[in-house]
């Protein structure tokens, strides 16, 4: 009886010993090294590449690393961000505080990097009443008067054709927000918005800078090696001070002189009492404001670029979508809005640009709030959880041949959109922060693609040999990845094309 009894003790001892270590199973990943952990493992670019690779070789759909004790926690599933970032969300919607990108760079009022709480929802709430899927419709007119003005601009200087793209994402961003009319060549806000994206897409991914996981380096004077990042960071916060500062000062004396044109920072500050202090709310204004600012002027250029480049890779599918505008828009006129829903290949283009190479492939890191588990792994509080666009849009059981630009993978074998089709989501983020313009960037992409399928021919360029220059099809690395600069040849797809853009040339004039 004793020996029957002292062995279920111990089976039960044994049992939840077990059942412990099971609990505190961390999912799988690189080894790395005592204290520094996975610091040398993680590559400086392209870190979705690697971590999706990582992710094939351990045949789990969530892999973790350790950078001096801080646990990071990568996700690459649909299925895994779904139950983790989406309906466990209330864990999963913090921040973490990146100190070279909140703190030294600047980043830190920007709505999609606020920490999780009252204030982030304040401003969201703010943000949501001007952007929402309704809202974003009576920026529409900007969005189609802006896409008129860069055609021609095509046509004229085809080597700049990104400078043209940013210009025009600028300049219906900044028409709807603040109201500004900008030059159409080397506008200065444009060019600071460019500067300042420019540094968030160098520092806003996991593990850019050691600052991160050794806060204590941020203390270090500037002229110490080894705090080059520092000296960095001062220039580069000049930058994203002036983004904040600028538009919304003007905006102020315009508005204080009776010359400030509608917009909605206008509208906003209208309704602001005066006999209150209204500081904090002009802040939140703001703030607001400008992300609206840095979300515009980033992801529908960035977008816009990749369309492009697949036009040039694939002309199968440039002819298609044209002969699809072709049935739909009547010579003389350009698409418009009223024709979406009778364009669904352009519509499927759009998504199949989104998916093809996501804006933001890591997308900003999430925080988890408590202790957690999925598929008997142990996820510890604390941890960066970081979502894999990239991975999440190219496997290849949703996405077959996921390298392919295939629109297709979007409609029926009618040719309508198909309504089970995979969403493509992914590429604006999760959960309660997955990105609020979304609504308002797929908008401006549309447009733009549709007016450009209908009026020009999208080529490759050639030397003066009369050689094709190919694109390397190369992207850069960072939070915000931009096609590899790359040249295009644009020409007016017939006569009457070539006089619809004159024509909007002179109204432009005009």
């Amino acid at each position: 009886m004793i020996s029957i009894t002292l062995t279920f003790f111990v089976s039960f001892v044994a049992l939840f010993a077990y059942l412990k270590r099971r609990r505190h199973l961390l999912p799988p990943g690189p080894s790395g090294l005592p204290i520094i952990g996975n610091v040398w493992d993680i590559p400086k670019s392209f870190e979705w590449l690697a971590y999706d690779k990582w992710n094939r070789e351990s045949d789990s759909d969530i892999i973790h690393l350790r950078i001096f004790g801080a646990s990071i926690i990568v996700i690459n599933s649909a299925k895994a961000a779904n139950e983790l970032l989406n309906k466990r969300s209330t864990l999963y919607s913090d921040r973490e505080d990146m100190v070279m990108l909140l703190d030294l760079v600047g980043w830190r009022r920007h709505l999609a990097f606020m920490r999780y709480g009252d204030t982030w929802r304040c401003h969201r709430r703010l943000f949501h009443q001007y952007f929402h899927p309704a809202a974003v419709h009576a920026y529409r007119s900007k969005s189609a008067e802006e896409v008129k003005k860069l055609l021609p601009r095509l046509l004229s200087e085809p080597d700049d054709f990104m400078k043209h793209i940013r210009t025009m994402t600028g300049s219906i961003i900044l028409g709807i927000t603040f109201g500004m009319e900008l030059l159409p060549e080397n506008d200065p806000y444009v060019t600071l918005a460019e500067k300042a994206l420019h540094a968030m897409a160098e520092v806003g991914n996991v593990g850019s800078y050691m600052v991160d996981y050794l806060p204590w380096l941020q203390y270090l004077p500037p002229w110490v090696p080894g705090a080059g990042f520092k000296r960095q960071a001062a220039e580069w916060n000049k930058t994203v001070v002036a983004m904040y500062e600028k538009p919304f000062q003007s905006v102020k004396q315009a508005m204080a002189l009776g010359k400030a044109p509608p917009s909605i920072i206008t509208t906003m500050l209208e309704k602001l009492n005066p006999e209150e202090e209204n500081a904090g709310r002009e802040s939140m204004i703001r703030n607001v404001t400008v992300t609206a600012y840095a979300a515009g002027a980033d992801t529908t250029v960035s977008s816009l670029g990749t369309f492009i480049l697949a036009m040039l890779l694939y002309p199968d599918v440039q002819r298609r979508a044209q002969e699809e505008v072709e049935q739909v828009v009547e010579t003389g006129r350009f698409p418009g809005y009223e024709d979406k829903e009778s364009l669904p290949y352009v519509v499927a283009v759009m998504k199949e640009t989104l998916r093809w190479h996501p804006v933001a492939p890591l997308g900003v890191p999430h925080k988890l709030r408590a202790d957690d588990e999925y598929n008997g792994y142990y996820l510890p509080a604390g941890s960066i959880v970081v979502g894999n666009s990239w991975a999440i849009l190219h496997d290849e059981k949703t996405y077959p041949n996921p390298k392919k630009f295939d629109p297709t993978r979007f409609l029926t074998p009618a040719g309508e959109l198909a309504k089970g089709a995979p969403d493509v989501e992914a590429a604006f983020g999760f959960g309660r922060r997955i990105c609020p313009g979304r609504y308002f960037a797929m908008e401006s992409m549309w447009i733009a693609m549709a007016c450009v399928l209908a009026t020009l021919n999208v080529e490759k360029a050639v030397d003066e040999a009369g050689n094709v220059i190919e694109p390397s099809g190369e992207y850069t690395s960072g939070l915000i990845s931009y096609p590899v600069f790359f040249k295009a040849s644009f020409k007016p797809r017939s006569a009457a094309a070539l006089a619809l853009i004159q024509s909007s040339t002179s109204l432009e004039q005009e």
